[in-house]
This record gives C-alpha cells, sequence and structure tokens, in this order.
C-alpha cells in the first residue's frame, strides 16, 4: 500500500548528495494540501510516468492546483480535492559541487609533436552544479533510469573520461610532454570545451575542469629523460638516438677510440672534428720494420695520407667541452664522462 505523504521534504541532505528520491523507495500517494519543504540551494521536481513536471524552488509550498498546472492538467486533479494521486518528487541540490574526480582506466596511446608516439595515464578532478532541474530529473532519471548519487558519479565520470582521450590526442599532436605545466593548463580548458555540451545536456554545468596529473608509461619515462638530457647539447630526439645507436654498436663490437670519436661526431659537435682526428689517427697505415738499415729520420707527410691525431687537436677539443660546461650546455655526467675518454686519447696520442 503507498503512504501518503502529507509533508514532503529533504532534511538530512548530506554534503556529497545530488538528488533524494522521496519516497526513497516504493510508490508514494499525494494530495492537495500537502506541505513541500524546499530548503536552501534545492529544487523540487514532481515526476510522474516518465516525466518530469512541476518545478519549485526554496520555500513553504502548499500543493494546490495553482502550483501543479502539469501534473494537474495530466492526471485531471480537481479543486479541493483530497484524493491522493500517485507521484514521486525529486530533490535536486544545485549547489557547486567541487574536487570531483576523473581518471583514464588504461594507458592512451597518442602523438607527441616532439617525441613522436608516447602512452601515458591522466587524472584531475572537475566541478559542477545543476543548472537545469527539470532537464536532469527528465534525462538522468527518466531516460538514463539512475536513481542515487552513487550511480550519478560514475555516469559523469564516465562522461569526463570519454572526452579525454580525444582531447588529448588532438592537444598532444601540438603540444609534448616535456612541457608538461602548459601541457596540463591547456588540456583542462579544451576537457571543459569538448564535454560542456555533454553535461549541458543532461541539465549540468561543467564549471571547471583540472589536469592534476599525467603518468607516462615506463617506456615514454626513458625517452622523456632521454629528450630532456639532450635538449641542453642542442641536438634534435632523432640525432640523439641515432647517436645512441652508434654508441651501443660501439660497445657491442669492443668500442676503442674510433667509436669514441664517432659517437661524439654523432652527439656532441666537438665530434666533428674528433671524430675525424681520432679516426685517422687509428686508420693510418704502420710503415714496415727495417731491421737491418738505421731508419732515416721520417720526413714530413706529403699528402694522400692522413695525419694521425695529435695532442693539440684532443687539447682543443677539451677546451671546447670545458666551455660547453661552464655555460651549461651539458650536464656533469655526460662531461665527465665526454671527459674521460678524452684524457685517455690524450695520453696515447702523438705530439
Amino acid at each position: 500500500m503507498a503512504r501518503i505523504l502529507d509533508v514532503i521534504e529533504w532534511p538530512d541532505q548530506g554534503a556529497n548528495d545530488i538528488m533524494q528520491r522521496v519516497p526513497e523507495h516504493g510508490a508514494g500517494d499525494i494530495r492537495l494540501g500537502s506541505q513541500l519543504i524546499v530548503r536552501g540551494s534545492q529544487t523540487a521536481v514532481f515526476y510522474r510516468d516518465g516525466r518530469a513536471l512541476d518545478l519549485f524552488r526554496d520555500g513553504r509550498h502548499t500543493l494546490s492546483t495553482l502550483n501543479l498546472p502539469i501534473l494537474s492538467g495530466l492526471i485531471g486533479l480537481a479543486t479541493n480535492s483530497r484524493t491522493p494521486f500517485p507521484a514521486e518528487v525529486y530533490f535536486v541540490t544545485t549547489k557547486d559541487f567541487i574536487g570531483l574526480k576523473w581518471g583514464t582506466p588504461n594507458e592512451l596511446t597518442v602523438p607527441d609533436a616532439m617525441l613522436g608516439v608516447v602512452q601515458l595515464r591522466a587524472h584531475g578532478t572537475y566541478s559542477m552544479a545543476v543548472s537545469d532541474p527539470q532537464r536532469f530529473v527528465s534525462q538522468i532519471v527518466g531516460a538514463k533510469g539512475i536513481y542515487t548519487t552513487g550511480e550519478l558519479a560514475d555516469y559523469l565520470r564516465d562522461i569526463m573520461v570519454s572526452e579525454v582521450a580525444s582531447v588529448i590526442g588532438a592537444t598532444m599532436a601540438k603540444k609534448s610532454l616535456l612541457n608538461l605545466a602548459e601541457l596540463q593548463s591547456d588540456l583542462g580548458a579544451a576537457i571543459q570545451a569538448k564535454a560542456a555540451d555533454d553535461f549541458d545536456a543532461i541539465g549540468i554545468a561543467l564549471k571547471k575542469v583540472y589536469v592534476v596529473g599525467i603518468t607516462p608509461s615506463d617506456e615514454t619515462a626513458k625517452a622523456l629523460s632521454a629528450r630532456s638530457a639532450m635538449g641542453a647539447l642542442g641536438v634534435n630526439y632523432v640525432t640523439y638516438q641515432g647517436a645512441q645507436a652508434m654508441r651501443d654498436a660501439a660497445q657491442n663490437t669492443g668500442g676503442g677510440i674510433a667509436a669514441m670519436g664517432a659517437g661524439m661526431g654523432a652527439g656532441m659537435g666537438i665530434g666533428g672534428m674528433m671524430g675525424q682526428a681520432i679516426n685517422a689517427g687509428m686508420q693510418a697505415p704502420v710503415p714496415p720494420m727495417q731491421p737491418q738499415t738505421p731508419a732515416a729520420p721520417a720526413a714530413p707527410a706529403s699528402g694522400g695520407g692522413e695525419a694521425p691525431v695529435t695532442k693539440a687537436a684532443i687539447q682543443a677539443a677539451l677546451t671546447k667541452l670545458d666551455l660547453r660546461l661552464a655555460n651549461g650546455e651539458i650536464s656533469e655526467a655526460i662531461y665527465n664522462k665526454l671527459s674521460a675518454n678524452l684524457q685517455k686519447a690524450l695520453d696515447s696520442a702523438a705530439d
């Protein structure tokens, strides 16, 4: 048997409650003359047969055919009738809700303007408020069959995440994870602009969207670290990858001074001189031994062969390396590694 509602109200609204059905379960019978109490930041919407009908703002209302024109016309209520009629009342909060969370459940694969393709997760918060209670009840209760605050929170989160993937993909094509602070601000504004229409369609105003964190995958994190390290050297990421490949090849084949020179040539700019000079020194022919006759003093080279690398050339490279460190163009770790290799070459080079 339906419960007759002589006083209709939502007195115990929680801080995170967005809506409340009265009665909470089952059918309710309402009659003219009943008292409807709507508190501040609440709106009451009468609902029947899948439709959101008459709406009441805050205040104390005595129900009559005058303030229930839509419902009265729908069911043919007579003035001053005390016959109960079945209906539900949905109380909707119109205050701002802040700090609502969203996050991508899986890694997204998206383009990056500087790194090519990256994998990442994103999460953040958003704020919103019900702007059209009648549309909200029609769409959320009537069309979606959502009745609880928990179900509504899940539904809104799904809307946010569905827009995040496309927005991040479009934004990252022109931006990069290397500019993370700027990227987070741009993404928040872009997500808000894209999702605002989806929220408006269900009677909600999306006030603000924040991207709190962007977490790259392990592989993307390695690429970020490498790209940041090479940025100070004035080379692009593709050049750096080539230098890394040459370094790995040199390590796998024993390396040596020739490989060190080649690696520097790809990654440092100073290797343009050192790579050629050191390689030339390694490739210079060794003169045959003349055990029977004392060798005459060697004549200066006159073309055709390449002179061995000299200490002066290596010292010039060391000086340039010192300048790059002093100018902040390279890290101390990179400086120490290259300086050690050059020092070994210097110790074994010809005057």
